[in-house]
């Protein structure tokens, strides 16, 4: 069963400075085009500027498309929050009006940041993302998740 996917690219103090890929998964897809993601959010992964999957997104995009629990670790800019993304959007059903996909973020910061990865991956397939923050009214986060 693949249950356990950890990935550290210049992990914590006292592992190798080029860091370690540790994974029962053993797939490594070379191209976004290989992963058969469908055609409009291919359009947007490459409008977004990527030209191929990063290391982690190479790993892990199909395990969790496929419905796997998989647990990434790795360096600021990898690409782990476009790897997520673009797991959810070739997941939902975009004729489905509704909520159909929660990540939860730390920081308002980062929420924003997802927020803003998300509906620019999603652009091509008229995708919708709605970052719920703290201090705003119950209402319009109401009326924002009912989109």
């Amino acid at each position: 069963e693949y249950s356990l996917f950890g990935f550290r690219d210049n992990g914590p103090e006292g592992m190798e400075p080029d860091g370690i890929i540790e994974s029962n998964w053993n797939q490594i897809v070379d191209s976004f085009d290989e992963m058969n993601l469908r055609e409009t959010l291919l359009r947007g992964i490459y409008a977004y500027g990527f030209e191929k999957p990063s290391a982690i997104q190479q790993r892990a995009i199909l395990p969790c498309i496929k419905g796997y629990d998989v647990i990434a670790q790795a360096q600021s800019g990898t690409g782990k929050t476009a790897t997520f993304a673009i797991s959810i959007l070739q997941q939902i059903d975009i004729e489905l009006k509704g909520t159909q996909a929660l990540v939860l973020a730390p920081t308002r910061e980062l929420a924003q940041q997802i927020q803003k990865v998300v509906l620019a991956l999603g652009d091509y397939m008229g995708a919708s993302c709605y970052a719920c923050i703290g201090g705003t009214s119950i209402r319009s986060e109401e009326s924002g998740l009912a989109h």
